[in-house]
């Protein structure tokens, strides 16, 4: 079985000339190998990576070098090769174990060290950063487990400028920032987030998302939890769509005509995903919601290849349907999920942040139990929330008068269809949004009428018995149109 020894691209190639410049997979070339060294070297920054590759290529016979080319020079490099990790000097590094009662041996190889990629190496890290979230970072308050995606059309400015990703998660927490402050109306309120950024799908189609742990709720004073109340994640919808449209259009990726296209679809395409409350005693679910946040981009559990056919057969999560992919495609669907080098996956805001933790433990307040009170639904300031978000999203206050401009206040909350109903007839709304009657399509050329069962008695026009009705409707033989009144 082929096993993953190198994976490397220059970084350093922009994203506007990948889209400019088309890239080539093929396979290794005998003048090639020079080339490949400086590469693996330069994606590395050592030469262990590139002397290992060499060391194979002398002594595996059975290995499969491919080669990525743009305007005939390699910019990457990757390497199948049936590896056997052999307890002998100057081989693969790793830690050697024997038994004492039996003298078995064995060698357990190092991890690879490689950016969440590698599905077996990075399987420890899954675990290993489960335990330290759980145990450093969250507090023993509720969460809740977000999930935000973003429409297909946008997912291609991501894919070539992986920056926007960083900026993606800076939408994410502003919203949830904005959202959480404002149904929790404390002085100087913040949650806690840990954001990890995914781009990948069920069939590793890029699909940019962020899976979120944030507090239920915020802190504030010292050490005091207040939880939030039931809210709808389609409110928070709203305020995701307009920062992330309005980053965008800053950065200058889209237009103001494709914001006004997306605004006018009944389905936007950004979704959000709110999880149910997860309570501190959930220390299971807890623990396994943070591995699943930071899993590999695939699963080799789901993985065949075909040798035979060079081709790769990918299952679906429930096993219900697969993919057939080709083993350069493969590849290179692989390859468009790895982070660039120092990029972070996981991002850190509010009290959960670096900085906050830091200054919690310079002060040694960092191990208190924080006070958890429950959600003040009665409040006044809770039940004007929806108005505080809808002036820092769309800048209008819905509590100024639009003809005197002065302060209206809440008389009622109408909730009955009937009552709404004859409301809006009242007001003449009713059916203005109504959508129109579509258009009848023309008849066909060839159609025929069956007239076997019609009630009323059929004439001939050219017959001498037509009411005068139809004798009037004679067409003009010589002109073909009807006569003149």
């Amino acid at each position: 079985m082929f096993s993953w020894r190198s994976v490397s691209l220059r970084r350093h190639v922009s994203p506007a000339v990948r889209r400019k410049k088309m890239i080539t997979i093929r396979e290794e070339q005998p003048q090639d190998i020079k080339t490949i060294r400086k590469v693996n070297t330069r994606a590395f920054g050592q030469r262990q990576e590139a002397d290992l590759v060499d060391k194979l290529r002398q002594n595996c016979y059975d290995l499969l070098s491919l080669v990525a080319v743009m305007q005939s020079k390699v910019v990457g490099h990757i390497l199948f090769t049936p590896v056997m990790v052999e307890g002998e000097d100057n081989t693969v590094q790793g830690t050697g174990f024997r038994c004492k009662q039996c003298g078995h041996e064995y060698l357990l190889a190092f991890s690879c060290k490689r950016r969440h990629f590698c599905p077996s190496c990075h399987q420890k890290r899954v675990v290993e950063f489960g335990e330290w979230l759980c145990q450093q970072v969250i507090k023993a308050v509720p969460h809740r487990h977000f999930v935000f995606t973003i429409p297909k059309i946008l997912r291609r400015y991501f894919l070539y400028d992986r920056i926007l990703l960083s900026e993606l998660s800076r939408c994410v927490w502003e919203s949830l920032k904005a959202f959480l402050q404002a149904v929790v109306p404390e002085k100087n309120a913040i949650p806690g987030a840990v954001i990890a950024i995914q781009s990948f799908g069920d069939f590793l189609g890029f699909n940019p998302h962020c899976h979120v742990l944030v507090t239920d709720g915020c802190f504030y004073g010292n050490g005091t939890f207040r939880v939030a109340p039931l809210f709808e994640a389609k409110d928070l919808e709203h305020i995701f769509q307009h920062k992330l449209l309005r980053m965008l259009l800053s950065k200058g990726k889209i237009t103001q005509d494709l914001i006004n296209i997306l605004l006018s679809w009944r389905h936007s395409g950004f979704n959000i995903f709110c999880g149910p409350r997860i309570h501190p005693r959930d220390e299971e679910v807890m623990e396994n919601l943070t591995r699943y946040i930071i899993r590999a981009s695939f699963s080799q559990d789901r993985m065949t290849y075909i040798q035979e056919e060079a081709k790769v057969v990918y299952q679906s999560k429930d096993a219900k349907d697969h993919k057939l992919f080709d083993a350069l495609e493969w590849l290179a669907a692989m390859c468009s999920h790895v982070p660039s080098k120092g990029e972070q996956m996981v991002r850190y805001y509010g009290h959960y942040s670096n900085v906050s933790r830091g200054r919690r433990k310079k002060e040694n307040q960092d191990g208190l139990i924080p006070c958890i009170l429950e959600a003040d639904d009665n409040s006044k300031a809770y039940r004007k929330n929806w108005a505080r978000l809808i002036r820092k999203i769309y800048e209008a206050d819905p509590l100024v008068c639009p003809k005197c401009q002065g302060q209206m206040r809440i008389i009622s909350f109408v909730e009955d269809p009937e009552v709404i109903e004859k409301i809006l007839k009242h007001l003449g709304l009713w059916l203005v949004k109504r959508r129109p009657q579509p258009r009848a399509n023309a008849p066909p050329v060839h159609f025929h009428l069956d007239y076997s069962d019609f009630q009323i008695p059929f004439y001939d026009a050219t017959s001498s018995q037509a009411p005068s009705i139809i004798s009037d409707l004679r067409l003009d033989q010589s002109s073909s149109r009807l006569p003149d009144a």
